[in-house]
């Protein structure tokens, strides 16, 4: 009898799964749109029981899809974005909102209502800051438990477990309440190298109350956690024999859907070669994943992480909170946006594919058509290399123009200004010891052309694409094999089913056009932080 493995993505906006066999080869998969409420500029929430909906439904479809039998199916594990979930002492959803509604108890990665926790967190200067980067911040879940404490009280009275959602997923399968060393160490202040909590750091911000609700059961990626609970198995349209992988964030598992392709046969080799590569996971948000034998520390991005991503390697991990976000709202929110719906709907094709060929049409007189438009695409903050949430978005060199031209003109600067940022971070890790200088990419962005070529031309990598293009979905896959036993380790699953696919070259001739539009890029958030200080006493 074969055997498959299911891996199961929550994003920010909706649920997948994917069915793969022990070679990582995707039989079938399936999507379905996940709710977010958002009541204030900086809150957005969703629902637990919204969430397992969506994965019930698409594990279901993905059955029907791939006509494989229940039966078959010896694994599933989870990633998910890093929200912060609620439940009361019956595991049922407590409200993270003030209008009281227990069925919106997430609090999703993007919300930023804890600014002024994380800032009085960041001023205490705690010892464990320095496995962050220095700095926490308002997306991880410290500052959000924080500001529940103090916000809505009742709730912090009746919660009895705080998950990260893609340990509450896990819980839901198997009734246990294990979490992830992935989940923990990256975003709840967890030290994986020692294995411990460091209790004062809760003492000094007030949620020494909070740890019993976390709880200290932590277990690595891809342990066997147990087989489905009954009702779990109904829901999913699976069988109680069916093994469930400790879960992982959503990013990281990218990044062992990419990675494989680096493993050879000489180990040693393969981990130096591991160390010049960077793991971008593209999508509303870019996460940039670095694994390395010793600890790296560099100020203003996360980590160093121990064994948060591939076992016994420490972890560097920058972001761009706003990526694929900012790239859709210069999109949506120019005048010609309308017209391009509307013609993008009448010819079949995306709007993407329209502004890319107008991209292509204007390039034909010049390459340089960029050359006045610059774009700091911080919308959300700049996560990293600045951990600056406060930073704002930027744009230089707009005009009244409302033709699809200025549309197309404004969406490949804006494509620009994403790979700038992750050429900062490039820069920020390099300067620190790694030699970064190949980039292996996943996710959205990378189903466009424009979007590839611009991040190799823009940063000087070489980028690699995986040969399975759903690389998030491989990673939970990968986990859910070696839980199932399907492989001994993750190494193993990793070799055995991530594979490299084609490759995108930096273009020479347009090396020195990037390079001085990265430095427009630098000085325009250098210019913003001088403009925010003197306007700081008004």
């Amino acid at each position: 009898m074969s055997a498959f493995v299911i891996g199961v993505d929550v994003g920010t906006g909706s649920a997948r799964a994917g069915i793969f066999n022990a070679c990582g080869e995707m039989l079938a998969s399936a999507s379905e749109p996940i709710a977010m409420w958002k009541p204030g500029p900086d809150f957005a929430e969703q629902s637990s029981d919204d969430i397992w909906r969506a994965i019930c439904l698409v594990v279901r479809q993905s059955l029907q899809q791939a006509q494989v039998a229940p039966e078959n199916i010896a694994g599933i594990s989870f990633d998910a974005t890093c929200s912060l979930v609620v439940l009361d002492e019956n595991g049922l959803p407590l409200a993270v909102n003030d209008e009281g509604d227990d069925a919106r108890n997430i609090i999703v990665w993007m919300d930023h209502r804890a600014l002024q926790e994380t800032e009085e967190i960041n001023a205490r200067g705690h010892e464990v800051l320095q496995y962050v980067g220095g700095k926490l911040s308002p997306e991880m879940q410290t500052p959000k438990l924080l500001w529940l404490k103090r916000n809505l009280p009742r709730t912090w009275k009746r919660a009895a477990q705080f998950f990260d959602l893609a340990d509450y997923l896990t819980y839901r399968c198997t009734g246990n309440a294990a979490r992830s060393l992935c989940t923990l160490v990256c975003k709840w202040t967890y030290l994986g190298h020692e294995n411990r909590w460091d209790e004062s750091y809760f003492a000094q911000n007030d949620l020494t109350d909070a740890l019993p609700r976390i709880g200290s059961d932590v277990r690595p990626m891809g342990e066997n956690l147990g087989v489905l609970l009954p009702g779990a198995a109904r829901e999913l349209g699976l069988t109680q024999s069916c093994k469930v992988g400790v879960g992982i964030i959503d990013a990281h598992a990218g990044g062992l859907g990419v990675l494989g392709g680096v493993w050879e046969n000489d180990e040693t080799a393969s981990l130096k070669k591991l160390e010049s590569a960077l793991a971008l996971i593209g999508g509303t948000s870019n996460c940039h994943m670095a694994a390395s034998r010793e600890a790296k520390f560099v100020p203003g991005v996360w980590g160093p992480y121990f064994g948060a991503m591939i076992p016994g390697l420490w972890l560097t991990e920058g972001g761009q909170s706003t990526a694929g976000s900012a790239i859709d709202w210069v999109i949506d929110n120019h005048a010609n946006a309308p017209s391009l719906r509307e013609a993008a709907a009448k010819s079949g094709r995306t709007v993407y594919q329209i502004l890319n060929e107008e991209i292509a049409r204007l390039k034909s007189d010049a390459e340089t058509i960029t050359r006045d438009i610059h774009v700091l695409p911080y919308f959300l903050g700049n996560r990293s290399p600045h951990a600056d949430p406060y930073a704002r978005a930027v744009f230089d060199g707009i005009s009244l123009d409302e033709s699809l031209a200025s549309q197309a003109l404004l969406y490949y600067a804006t494509i620009q200004a994403v790979a700038y940022g992750t050429r900062d971070i490039v820069s920020a890790l390099n300067e620190k010891g790694y030699l970064i200088d190949t980039l292996f990419v996943t996710g959205g962005g990378t189903k466009n052309p424009l979007w590839l070529q611009e991040h190799a031309d823009a940063t000087g990598c070489t980028l690699i694409l995986p040969h399975e293009s759903e690389a998030v979905l491989l990673g939970s896959a990968i986990l859910a094999a070696t839980a199932a036993g399907l492989h001994e380790d993750i190494y193993s699953a990793m070799k055995a089913m991530s594979r490299s696919g084609a490759r995108i070259e930096p273009r020479s001739e347009t090396q020195q056009f990037h390079a001085a539009k990265f430095a427009i890029f630098q000085e325009m958030y250098a210019q913003q932080k001088t403009r925010r200080a003197i306007m700081a006493k008004f």
